[in-house]
C-alpha cells in the first residue's frame, strides 16, 4: 500500500481530476489553501504497454487507489466521455471510466462528471478551445512551470477537470424565492395570519 505524501496537511481540501482513456489516462490534483488553488501532482497512467483490456482496466482500478492513497483526495472531477462514431471505442472508454470511479468510491471519495465542453468553458471561456489552449491557461492560472508540464495531454486535461469542479464547488449558492403563495406560505409560517 502506497504511504501519504508529505506535506497534504496544509491544504484545506485535495481534488483529484481525471481524463478518462484507454491507451493514457491522465490525472491532476490540486490542493486549496485560503480558497486558492495550487497544483501537487498531475501525471498519466500509461495502458498501452497492456495488451488485453481487462488488464488496462486492472491497471486503472490499481493505480487510482494508490493514487488516492498517496494523496488523500476529498473529491474527484471526472471528464465525462463525450458521445463518438465508433462504438467499441465508446464501451471501452465507459469502462475505463467506471472502473477509475470505482477505485476512487472504494476509498470512499465522492464524484462528480462533467462535460468536456464545461471544463473547457470553465478554464478558458470557450467551450471549443483546444487541448493546448486548456494547458496553457492551467499553466498561467495555477502558476506552472513549464519544465512542471507532461507533454501529454491527458494530464493537464486531468488538471482541467479538477480546477474546474474547485470552481464549480466555490461558487456561493443563490437563494431561490418561491415558486408560488403556496410555497410562500409553507416557508414562512410565522409570517402569515391565516385569514388574510
Amino acid at each position: 500500500m502506497t504511504s501519504p505524501a508529505p506535506g497534504l496537511k496544509r491544504y484545506e481540501r485535495i481534488i483529484l481530476g481525471v481524463d478518462p482513456g484507454t491507451n493514457l489516462m491522465g490525472y491532476g490534483l490540486l490542493g486549496i489553501t485560503a480558497g486558492k488553488p495550487v497544483m501537487i501532482a498531475m501525471g498519466v497512467i500509461q495502458l498501452s504497454k497492456f495488451e488485453s483490456h481487462y488488464m488496462r482496466l486492472h491497471r486503472i482500478y490499481t493505480r487510482i487507489v494508490d493514487i488516492c492513497a498517496q494523496y488523500l483526495p476529498d473529491e474527484m472531477a471526472i471528464e465525462a466521455p463525450f458521445f463518438g462514431k465508433n462504438v467499441q471505442s465508446m464501451l471501452k472508454l465507459g469502462r475505463a471510466q467506471g472502473v477509475a470511479m470505482a477505485a476512487a468510491l472504494s476509498r470512499e471519495v465522492p464524484i462528480t462528471e462533467y462535460e468536456p465542453r464545461k471544463i473547457k468553458l470553465s478554464i478558458t471561456g470557450n467551450g471549443g478551445a483546444s487541448k493546448e489552449q486548456v494547458r496553457e491557461m492551467l499553466r498561467r492560472t495555477l502558476n506552472i512551470a513549464v519544465e512542471d508540464l507532461t507533454p501529454q495531454l491527458d494530464a493537464s486535461d486531468a488538471l482541467a477537470a479538477a480546477l474546474c469542479h474547485f470552481y464549480q464547488s466555490s461558487k456561493p449558492e443563490i437563494p431561490t424565492g418561491p415558486k408560488s403563495w403556496k410555497d410562500f406560505i409553507a416557508r414562512n409560517p410565522g409570517r402569515v395570519k391565516s385569514g388574510l
